[in-house]
């Protein structure tokens, strides 16, 4: 068994690192990979959008699985291609991809089926936007309606910050033709959940939840990023809560997306809001959240590729999907100057040859290369250092442990994950 996994990011080492506990793998290969899935698997330099060239390697070293990670490839068609060539996948074909790749597209599915969401308006033309921030209570949320690398939602706490969002995503086109469409919503209020789920189309099995840290600095100040840490499970979702939510969020999703004629298979994703009024989706995500499955995959004791095995076969309602009953924590490092401008090409200390630690937490590689015998920076999240423990505290306190013992220049990480 050949297995190709697309991505290059901590959440593809994730995957590459589950999948290395099966012995009938025989082979791993990462497309494009980075300097520490160089470890764990067989790296191709071919770019994770290039999807006439991942076609052509897939049947040219008869790949006999692909697991298409990232939301870039997904939105492009790449499954749609892959299977038409015979090529089983794990991963959403384009049509379902729209659920994160146009968030009016997604907004407006949950207003059609009565899936609770924040109130919405959506807009193409620049003075319509603007008339309507003029009118608009704050705080309103604005986002991109396409893919901006999980940056392109803007808080705007007033007037004159909204004005700013706005021509800076449909005129400065901050986040490229991703804003050529926006989305102005209500400000809600309340814990966020990450609920990523496997789904087959028809059945739908949420893993364990997790609460993602989005701001860049401590006390959740400064912008959005694509993620700065996890914890797993998220102590404010309850199985009353969870049992809501499989009500009125997960069901009715994979319903919804069945009657619009574009059933989805692949993970999932939630992001969810408990507000006062009950719980509530910010956002769809098609895939494993990055750095949310570095903080739940270690908790995974079924085998991750049966699991994907049936989300392809349509067989998932088979298959029992059992986690340990622990906590993780991913703490995640960063180039200094991230997610804004930032250097790369530093020297990493502190990991060993296989691009980890001895007697410490696991290591997943984001934004990394190696080369002259050692690895270096070459992104602006670098590393995720997740541990295991049967509380948060100890799995925070082995986490941080190791985190102290990697040192880059600019390094910058979070002191405070798990508080928040």
């Amino acid at each position: 068994m050949k297995v190709l996994v697309i991505g290059s990011g901590g959440r593809e080492h994730a995957i590459i690192k589950a999948l290395k506990k099966e012995e009938r793998i025989k082979q791993i290969l990462a497309a494009p990979g980075n300097g520490g899935i160089n470890c764990d698997a067989e790296c191709v330099p071919i770019k994770a959008t290039d999807i006439s060239a991942v076609k052509e390697f897939v049947l040219t070293n008869n790949i006999n699985y692909v697991i298409v990670a990232p939301d870039d490839p997904l939105a492009l068609g790449m499954v749609d291609v892959l299977e038409k060539e015979g090529i089983r996948c794990f991963g959403p074909n384009k049509s379902s991809a729209r659920i994160e790749s146009s968030k009016v597209f997604s907004k407006n599915l949950m207003k059609k089926y009565g899936i609770p969401t924040a109130s919405y308006e959506t807009f193409s033309d620049i003075k319509q936007a603007l008339s309507y921030v003029e009118s608009s209570s704050f705080p309103l949320v604005i986002k991109a309606d396409g893919l901006a690398l999980g940056k392109g939602v803007i808080i705007a706490e007033n007037k004159a910050d909204a004005i700013t969002a706005v021509n800076s995503i449909m005129l400065e086109k901050k986040f490229g033709e991703s804003g050529s469409n926006i989305v102005i919503e209500e400000f809600l209020t309340g814990p966020e959940v990450t609920a990523l789920s496997f789904t087959d189309g028809k059945t739908i099995v949420p893993m364990i939840s997790s609460m993602d840290h989005k701001r860049v600095f401590d006390g959740n100040k400064g912008p959005n990023t694509g993620g700065m840490g996890v914890i797993a499970p998220n102590p404010h979702y309850t199985k009353e809560i969870a049992a809501v939510c499989e009500k009125t969020i997960f069901l009715p999703t994979v319903s919804a997306l069945q009657k619009e004629g574009c059933p989805f298979k692949g993970c999932l994703y939630f992001g969810l809001m408990l507000t006062p009024r009950g719980p509530m989706v910010i956002e769809y995500n098609c895939r494993f959240g990055d750095p949310e499955t570095q903080a739940i995959l270690p908790l995974l004791e079924t085998s991750l590729f049966d699991i994907m095995s049936a989300v392809t076969d349509g067989k998932l309602s088979e298959i029992d999907i059992r986690w340990k009953n622990a906590h993780c924590a991913c703490v995640v490092m960063a180039s200094g100057g991230y997610p804004q401008s930032y250097k790369t090409g530093f020297a990493i200390n502190g990991l060993n040859s296989a691009g980890g630690v001895e007697n410490g937490a696991v290591i997943y590689h984001a934004g990394t290369e190696y080369k002259e015998g050692g690895f270096f920076t070459a992104g602006g999240r670098v590393l995720g250092i997740s541990a295991t423990g049967n509380t948060l505290e100890t799995a925070l306190e082995e986490a941080y442990k190791t985190a102290g013992k990697l040192t880059f220049k600019d390094a910058h990480y979070r002191k405070d994950i798990g508080k928040y």
